[in-house]
């Protein structure tokens, strides 16, 4: 294995390209459950109709525990919509129409949704009356079996040249309710600093699967919440102001 071509760098992970493989190597202190339970996903997910780099193996690089992939050529979403601006509503389109065809998708298998956001709200280190708040919300909530990626942004589509979509980065997956995903989504907008685009993906995804904008802004203190967890100092101030809003506005 000759790892000296990186694709990416994300935080405790580096891609890299080794011919016709992508290896995703973990830093040391990444839990070997976790990375587990992301090749699991992949493998789920692959079972679906959706395109999905196939997994090859995993594995250890000099220590390090790693994913090993099928390298799929092409540009990510984000990439084709920086360098072409006056075509990023017609991206913005083909991304929920993408995301429409995941939440059509589904795998019994995967972790439930609703279970993911009750342990995250309870580690989010909300107060005691905040988490009350939002477990309440979140068992209110309708109760569905869709797949949800969980990290679904454009950064994770790799559009190839023929224009076929591929769909990467299934260590969140779940299946629940689709609503919960498209909050996650605007919300990553938002954390990317696009709130543009933020505006424009809801509206076109509540346009789209005909659900009420309120109904998806239910959802938003409750994932809020949930990336809390992931500890990141340059969110914390704005993450704590939604996820502690009782009735979103």
């Amino acid at each position: 294995m000759k790892l000296d071509k990186v694709i990416a760098v994300r935080t405790n992970k580096t891609v890299y390209r080794d011919g016709d493989d992508a290896v995703k190597v973990f830093s040391t202190d990444y839990s070997k459950s976790d990375v587990l339970n992301e090749a699991l996903n992949q493998a789920r997910a692959e079972e679906t109709e959706l395109k999905v780099p196939e997994l090859r193996s995993v594995t250890k690089v000099d220590g390090k525990w790693a994913i090993v992939s099928e390298f799929v050529a092409g540009k990510t979403l984000q990439r084709l919509m920086d360098e072409e601006p006056d075509k990023k509503d017609e991206y913005l389109e083909k991304f929920v129409d993408l995301q429409l065809l995941v939440h059509k998708q589904t795998s019994p298998l995967l972790p439930r949704l609703r279970d993911k956001m009750n342990r995250k709200i309870s580690m989010s280190g909300l107060d005691a009356t905040a988490r009350y708040e939002l477990h309440t919300r979140l068992e209110g909530m309708p109760k569905h079996q869709k797949l949800c990626h969980g990290d679904f942004n454009p950064k994770n589509i790799i559009v190839k040249d023929d224009g076929t979509y591929y769909i990467l980065d299934w260590a969140h997956a779940t299946q629940g309710n689709a609503s919960a995903d498209a909050a996650r989504t605007y919300l990553l907008f938002w954390l990317d600093g696009d709130m543009n685009g933020a505006e424009k993906y809801l509206n076109l995804f509540c346009k789209k699967s005909d659900t009420a904008r309120q109904y998806v802004e239910k959802w938003i203190p409750i994932v809020a919440a949930s990336q809390l967890v992931k500890g990141k100092p340059q969110e914390k101030e704005f993450l704590m102001r939604w996820a502690s809003v009782v009735d979103y506005e």
